[in-house]
């Protein structure tokens, strides 16, 4: 290849990065502001002065704050997908409790960028703007219950979870996690709390064994293994 276009296409690629490198620290420094601030106060002016760019070079990247903000959820719900992915394949290779734990290590491990990620797409979920993004977001979600969906099944047929619906195990960690979130901000429980990271450790340790075989107590079942038994213990004498 001549060295003129070596040289051209070199200072292309820089130009990509430089441009990949400023799009990460606006939305690294948005993030910043709207937790600390809120969302109602950030405006793309105030983005514009933390990340030291203009206000027209925050348009070249994003064309509205609604852009920044679905951004910010689609990131979020990307490294949740990946570290799903990672636990699932964990998982599967022989650690019954991985996929559960990196659910927990992803949402907890900054429950500031939870809730308010928890905040936007509320916010975001009717706005036109952002329709093919918010599809982009139930397709990732989609992905990840699929996947769960048959690693569990796996774990149920092979006695290690509880024998319920594949989703009601998801859906526990979930709700667990939201529980959990929720709880390290509440005024009158989280206060109570002195040690956060180590409640919630404490609750991310409970999501990795919660479901596992045994630990169900429903009076139904209860009944009916009881039952089993006596007539078991009456077949015998």
């Amino acid at each position: 290849m001549p060295r003129s276009i070596s040289d051209s296409t070199e200072k292309i690629r820089a130009k990509k990065r430089r441009f990949l490198e400023r799009e990460e620290t606006i939305i690294e420094k948005a993030l910043c502001l709207l937790i600390r601030d809120g969302v109602d106060k950030v405006t793309v002016s105030a983005i514009s002065r933390e990340a030291g760019v203009g206000k027209g070079t925050i348009y070249k990247h994003f064309l509205t704050k609604t852009e920044i903000l679905m951004r910010i959820v689609l990131d979020y719900e990307r490294h949740i997908t990946e570290n799903l992915r990672q636990g699932i394949e964990a998982a599967e290779a022989g650690d019954p409790g991985a996929a559960a734990r990196s659910y927990f290590q992803a949402r907890l491990a900054d429950p500031s960028l939870d809730r308010l990620v928890q905040l936007l797409e509320v916010r975001l979920h009717d706005n036109h703007e952002v329709v093919d993004k918010m599809d982009e977001l139930h397709a990732l979600r989609r992905s990840n219950v699929d996947a769960l969906h048959s690693m569990l099944a796996k774990l149920i047929e092979k006695g290690v979870l509880e024998d319920v619906p594949p989703h009601y195990h998801y859906m526990a960690c979930w709700a667990l996690a939201q529980g959990a979130v929720e709880a390290y901000f509440n005024v009158s429980y989280g206060a109570a709390v002195e040690d956060k990271e180590d409640f919630l450790n404490f609750i991310g340790n409970i999501g990795i064994t919660m479901g596992n075989r045994g630990q169900l107590r429903d009076d139904k079942i209860a009944s009916l293994n009881a039952n089993a038994s006596r007539a078991e213990i009456h077949h015998s004498t």
